[in-house]
């Protein structure tokens, strides 16, 4: 797919999610179905059946508490539990996948990865899953791009039914610490495809782990450096920027900007 045919959208409320793009004139979109710092599984959804019928892509994001990596039984049962959940109640509206940012494990990424490996064979799901590279966290699985190799390597040969492909933030990525010039080069050579970018400026200096998005060109990241980063994920983009409308519609603006030049 050419740049300029891929979709850039928000993450809105979960509420009115169609009527929503409409308003910010989104290609698609995003929304959590749960509380994301919740453990409650997500409710049906009276829009199930006109959710089906849109032509909108919509990702869900899962609730941000999960962490299968945890080496407590408790938190990683639990989350296992929501992201089933999550996943069912995805596929009840015909999403196009669920992001989930991958944890941390107290007593190593090897042995964080490992559950991952496990969680996969439990997991069964009818929408692909997107892994997201996170912003902060010690011995955080995909917070830095060599510990993301390993969890990918894992992920590829792991038994499993679920489509499994990987969502790019580029907030995370400068709160990490990772050199921006080359980032998208280097993740491509661990994922070989970038499904989902979410385009995030930063008001945090980089390597501060501190996961604060800013409106696109108005952060720490840089403007040039957010364009080239945009244009080289050739994905569809979704921006989870602060701010109404205005500044949303700008935010889309900017992305589809980066993407026609």
């Amino acid at each position: 797919m050419s740049r300029h045919e891929l979709a850039v959208g928000a993450h809105v409320a979960p509420e009115h999610p169609v009527e929503d793009a409409e308003a910010l004139g989104a290609d698609c979109v995003q929304v959590f179905l749960s509380d994301p710092q919740g453990w409650r599984k997500p409710p049906a959804r009276a829009d199930a059946e006109e959710l089906r019928g849109s032509d909108l892509p919509l990702y869900v994001h899962a609730p941000y508490l999960i962490n299968v990596c945890s080496p407590k039984n408790n938190v990683r049962y639990g989350s296992r539990k929501i992201l089933q959940q999550t996943c069912e109640a995805a596929a009840e509206i015909e999403a196009a996948a669920v992001v989930v940012h991958p944890g941390h494990a107290e007593d190593g990424i090897r042995a964080g990865v490992d559950r991952w490996v496990r969680t996969l064979d439990m997991l069964q799901t009818a929408v692909p899953l997107y892994i997201e590279n996170t912003a902060g966290g010690d011995n955080a699985v995909a917070r830095r791009f060599d510990a993301l190799a390993r969890l990918w390597g894992a992920v590829s040969e792991a038994e499993t039914g679920a489509e499994i492909g990987f969502c790019f933030d580029t907030c995370h990525a400068h709160a990490a610490g990772e050199e921006l010039s080359d980032a998208v080069e280097r993740v491509l050579a661990i994922v070989g495809r970038i499904d989902l970018l979410h385009a995030n400026d930063s008001r945090d200096p980089p390597g501060t782990g501190a996961d604060r998005h800013a409106n696109l060109g108005k952060g720490e990241i840089g403007a040039d450096v957010l364009r080239e980063m945009i244009r080289a994920a050739n994905a569809p983009v979704i921006c989870e920027t602060p701010g109404g409308a205005k500044a949303m519609r700008a935010d889309l603006a900017f992305a589809r900007s980066a993407l026609d030049a």
